[in-house]
This record gives structure tokens, sequence and C-alpha cells, in this order.
């Protein structure tokens, strides 16, 4: 159902706040993507991906394609990292299913993987051969370094949207220190944070 700037308005006099009021601008705003163009998408997500998929996905649908906007890219990102699987296809399944339903969620994981899993074969192929080979190891150690930057950039592109609320960067501390320093397993990790970050969230949505 789409509204209206003036039924918006209305919703926001009758007592909606005013980040309630943006959430319904955003889903009125909200783009329409088909299966297949979900499947074109991830595919070059999928092929653009040396060295970490993440960052690429960042960059085709916040910054590029301008799918979602750095917050809903960020939230999606949290939930994904906290349910089983892979935190990319977890990514691809959510906004597949968001845009196309069960049929955007097929295209986009399918697209994500078919092209990357024809090339992970046929390098695997060459490296049984050639691993030996002193030239053929200082590239993967060259790689596993461009990947690590890779997803430290994302990181700090991430962290930029959290400076808008700064209480919300003492979750990122505690965080940080509870899967750093303590060495905390996932599920500590979230029990620990989860209620920090709930409240400090309501503070936010009603500062916004």
């Amino acid at each position: 159902m789409k509204l209206s700037q003036k039924a918006l308005l209305k919703r926001w006099k009758l007592g909606l706040t005013k980040s309630q009021c943006r959430i319904l601008l955003n889903l009125n705003a909200v783009k329409t993507l088909t299966p297949s163009q979900l499947f074109i998408s991830f595919s070059k997500i999928g092929m653009s991906g040396f060295g970490g998929v993440l960052p690429w996905a960042r960059r085709t649908l916040v910054e590029r394609d301008k799918v979602l906007s750095s917050e809903e890219f960020s939230a999606i990102l949290g939930i994904c990292q906290i349910v089983p699987g892979p935190n990319i296809v977890n990514l691809a399944v959510c906004i597949g299913s968001r845009f196309a339903g069960a049929k955007g969620a097929v295209a986009a994981v399918l697209g994500l993987t078919l092209g990357p899993i024809c090339i992970v074969m046929l390098l695997a192929l060459l490296y049984t051969h050639y691993s030996y080979l002193e030239s053929i190891q200082g590239v993967l150690r060259g790689i596993s370094a461009v990947g690590v930057g890779l997803i430290a950039s994302t990181g700090i592109k991430m962290l930029r949207d959290e400076f808008r609320f700064p209480a919300m960067l003492l979750v990122v501390a505690v965080t940080v220190i509870a899967a750093s320093y303590y060495q905390l397993g996932l599920g500590w990790v979230v029990l620990i944070a989860s209620p920090l970050a709930w409240i400090l969230a309501q503070k936010k949505a009603r500062k916004l």
C-alpha cells in the first residue's frame, strides 16, 4: 500500500513519530526487483568478490544500485550474522525474499553461488597441479592480505553510520571486547550485547 506525502503528514499529526514516518516514506519508495534482476545483480556481486564478497555486496546494493540504505544493509547483515549459515548467503536470501518473495531468494542465492562455484572448481584443479610453485604461493598470500583489507574497509564504512548516534559505539566496543579479548562464542556475545543494543536503539529511534 502506497501513501502520499499528505497522508504521511496526517499520520504524523495523529501521533506517529518522525522516525516512524521516515520508515513509511522509505517503504513507499522501495524499488521493485524481479527474480531475473536479482539473479544478475548477485551474479555480479559473486563474480566480483575476489578476497571477500561482503565488501562488493555493500558497494553494489548500497552505493551503486542504491537498492538499500546504509542503515538497512547494516540491520539486515546484523540479523544474518546471528543465524546459522554463511553471512553472505543469508543476506542474499533476506534481500531476495524482500523484493521478490521465495523466487527472489532462490534467484539471489543461485546468482551469488553458481559463477564462483565454477571458478573455484577450476582453480582447485589448477592448484593441485601447480601449488608447489613459489610464485603461486606468493600470489595466494597476497590475495589473503587483500581480503583482510576489503573486509576492514567495509567495517569502517558501516562504523561511520554509528557516529550519527555515538552511544551505539558502546555496543560495538562491548562486542569487540567479548569476541576478541574474552574469545566468547557468538551466542554469548549476542546475549551480552543485545540488551544494551535494544535499549540504545529505542533511544536512537526516539531521537531520530
